[in-house]
């Protein structure tokens, strides 16, 4: 496990004056979590933000930095089994976890680590796995924060070609006692460092030999490919968000986006679970790919001006229904903007209202 400090990497350092510290879930799994003050003078809240899998705390160095300027708290922390957090096979590479309560067990020390230290009002942003958690999370009220964004959240994956004979293989394989082992070719290399051309994960060459770069120097922190644990889990969370009353049953304000060129997690599913949210709003990045906090400028600008629009502090809350203030209305409308039309392409029914 990692000492409690962040890793620092001469080409890419982590922003200043943080704070790194280890607590442990209920279950007893110890987690590495790191928080930031803003850098600014007006205070806006907390965000915490949520990986996704294989990821760890140093690769959000830029984003860190993005969300202090506008004022808020961050709080991060790694997912047991990867970053600097506790892993629990021998062979550290392996991307494994044992059961999907594992995962819930974190999100939800992380939740009380930030409402115990950091000033509300709270928001999540999350990516990939970690968004499907959240959403999970926000149908059963485990999940005490204003609003969410969830990115690419892992909904169906597009990776795999048949997913009902993958999710039945995973479940023979995980009670014949193989959950611990890779899935069948998987080994240590991890994602990022394996070449640029043809990726998955961003269009954009220097996000990608800076993060490949951070996670080839920190090999304690990078993982490999999944477990056949990992994989029945993922498939178990899939599982309950693909329920038919899933999405209605987020109780938590929602800006889902998506990566039109995602070739991990289906666009088209996160589509059809954004067209049926009672309090959400869709938005599609038609250019991007997986990671849409590690895409290209003009990528990134498209994701912050949305993020700005919906996202406000204490004293800027949106409210459905009501006129509200002149930069209310301005909010709206760049929300109503940004995912009705231009360059972008809206999901299923458009842009509903957020309450």
């Amino acid at each position: 496990m990692a000492d409690a400090e962040l890793f620092a990497h001469p080409d890419y350092p982590m922003p200043g004056h943080g704070r790194v510290w280890f607590a442990s879930t209920r279950d007893g799994a110890s987690l590495r979590l790191a928080s930031w003050r803003p850098t600014v003078k007006t205070v806006r809240g907390t965000i915490l933000l949520v990986q996704g899998r294989a990821e760890f705390i140093e690769r959000y160095g830029e984003t860190v930095a993005e969300l202090r300027r506008r004022g808020f708290h961050v709080l991060t922390f790694d997912w047991r089994g990867q970053g600097g957090s506790q892993r629990f096979v021998r062979r550290e590479r392996k991307g494994h976890i044992g059961w999907l309560r594992h995962y819930e067990a974190d999100l939800a020390l992380a939740l009380a680590q930030m409402r115990e230290r950091l000033p509300g009002p709270y928001f999540t942003l999350a990516h990939s796995m970690g968004a499907a958690l959240c959403l999970d999370a926000a149908r059963h009220d485990a999940l005490p924060v204003s609003r969410l964004v969830a990115l690419a959240p892992m909904l169906d994956l597009a990776i795999i070609e048949n997913p009902k004979a993958a999710s039945r293989l995973a479940n023979v394989l995980f009670w014949l006692g193989f959950g611990k082992a890779f899935v069948p070719g998987g080994g240590d290399t991890a994602i990022a460092t394996k070449p640029f051309e043809g990726n998955r994960l961003t269009n954009d060459p220097d996000r990608y030999a800076r993060n490949s770069a951070l996670s080839a120097a920190a090999r304690h922190l990078s993982i490999g490919d999944p477990t056949i644990a990992w994989v029945r889990t993922a498939f178990h969370l899939m599982a309950r968000l693909a329920a038919p009353n899933a999405a209605r049953e987020v109780r938590v304000p929602t800006l889902v986006i998506a990566a039109g060129r995602d070739r991990v997690v289906s666009t088209p599913a996160i589509e059809r679970f954004a067209a049926r949210l009672k309090t959400g709003q869709a938005l599609i990045l038609r250019e991007a790919r997986h990671e849409i906090l590690m895409e290209s400028d003009l990528i990134r600008e498209q994701f912050w001006a949305a993020f700005d629009a919906f996202i406000p502090g204490e004293d800027a809350q949106l409210v459905a229904g009501s006129a509200g203030s002149a930069g209310e209305q301005r909010q709206r409308g760049l929300m109503q903007r940004l995912v009705g039309g231009g360059e972008d392409t809206p999901a299923p029914g458009g842009a509903a209202p957020v309450p």
